[in-house]
């Protein structure tokens, strides 16, 4: 990959391409629903009132000057056995997709969560379904243990993507500090 992918705080310019990518059902297959526009502008606001406010959260993915995406780290706001704890995530374009920059941009997002922030541990967590996702956590030396899947609390019952798997890396390699 030649393409210089850098995590940002995100600027006005970002709010259009943000709104695109939120309302493509291909991107967000795994996910409940595409988002309109006011939705995508609510949560564009929170994203980066997050960093204004503590310095990190999902941060605006910029490759040669264009928004690819977001990247970062979340903290999940539902219940669960694993809870509280700090989620990385990512979503991209498609156009950005198969180019190795997710797997950058969230590399730079566990050096900050490990190094700067001195966290013990990392999650992340998605749709049992979603294949693209799970690859990308094992290449980033993720594990699960399926004793750790859950059926999402935020979902209804019956729903396809109800049924999620936890992935978890320890500071310093994979796995849970607690396992």
């Amino acid at each position: 990959m030649s393409e210089r992918v850098i995590l940002r705080q995100w600027v006005d310019a970002d709010l259009g391409p943000f709104a695109e990518m939120n309302a493509d059902p291909e991107v967000m297959q795994f996910l409940l629903k595409p988002l309109g526009l006011e939705e995508s502008r609510a949560l564009f606001e929170r994203l980066r009132g997050m960093i204004d406010r503590r310095g990190w959260g999902l941060w605006a993915v910029e490759v040669d000057g264009a928004l690819a995406g977001a990247t970062g780290l979340w903290e999940p706001t539902f219940k669960a056995h694993f809870t509280p704890c700090v989620e990385i995530g990512w979503r991209l374009r498609r156009e950005y997709w198969g180019r190795g920059i997710a797997h950058a941009a969230a590399l730079q997002a566990q050096s900050y969560a490990f190094g700067t922030l001195g966290l013990d541990e990392l999650v992340s967590l998605t749709a049992e379904v979603n294949a693209r996702s799970r690859r990308l956590m094992g290449r980033l030396g993720f594990s699960r243990n399926p004793e750790d899947d859950f059926m999402h609390p935020m979902i209804g019952e019956g729903h396809p993507l109800r049924r999620h798997v936890l992935y978890r890396k320890a500071r310093g390699g994979a796995g849970s500090p607690r396992a």
